[in-house]
């Protein structure tokens, strides 16, 4: 029985430009968590400086996100993403989990602090603050605010060891888990507000001087 098809041909996995679109965007995503993985790894080995990697690592990241929309419902999740293509890169899911670079979850006491980062980040805590205050609660309508706000905490020396940045970063984390339309609870809204209350305190403690608190 003769071949119906030649085995020079190629194999479409789409029918339609709809599924073609979906396949396309899934190779994008994959590419992504892979470019990922790789500046992970040269950022971790000091193959590249911070300098370098920041600015790359939020673009990708934001590539990511931008991407994780358009994929919908055929990623139920990131983790399901890269078992399915048997992507081993614990690396890049860590990266995409916390949603900022590693220079933002773990700053380095360099740079100098300047006025113009007090004032910057203080209207950061403000404006996230009454935000909450105002009954924000989706994911679209914090995520934002909140990871401005810890990008710009992380530029002071000695942010990594407040008990705040820990707090703020683990929300974070809570909050890029989340999809757009999702909506934290009153409860997570009012311990939220709580946290970033507690880490707007002792950021001026500290820029006073004076010794910070635990709780």
């Amino acid at each position: 029985m003769s071949a119906s098809f030649s085995l020079d041909e190629e194999v479409r996995l789409y029918k339609t430009n709809a599924e073609r679109e979906k396949y396309n965007s899934l190779a994008t995503l994959f590419g992504i968590i892979t470019a990922i993985h790789y500046l992970e790894n040269a950022y971790l080995r000091d193959s590249i400086t911070a300098a370098e990697y920041s600015p790359a690592c939020s673009r990708l990241l934001s590539q990511y996100k931008t991407m994780l929309k358009l994929v919908g419902d055929d990623v139920p999740s990131i983790e399901e993403f890269m078992k399915r293509y048997r992507m081993d890169y614990s690396a890049a899911l860590e990266r995409v989990k916390v949603g900022v670079p590693a220079t933002v979850e773990h700053p380095t006491d360099s740079g100098p602090e300047t006025a113009k980062w007090v004032a910057e980040t203080t209207q950061s805590f403000i404006t996230f603050m009454d935000a909450l205050k105002l009954r924000l609660r989706a994911k679209d309508q914090l995520h934002p605010l909140l990871q401005e706000l810890v990008t710009g905490y992380a530029r002071f020396k000695g942010s990594k060891d407040w008990e705040g940045r820990s707090r703020m970063v683990s929300w974070l984390i809570t909050l890029n888990a989340m999809k757009a339309s999702e909506e934290i609870t009153e409860e997570q809204s009012r311990q939220l507000l709580f946290d970033v209350d507690h880490a707007y305190a002792e950021f001026f403690r500290s820029l006073s001087g004076k010794p910070t608190e635990s709780s």
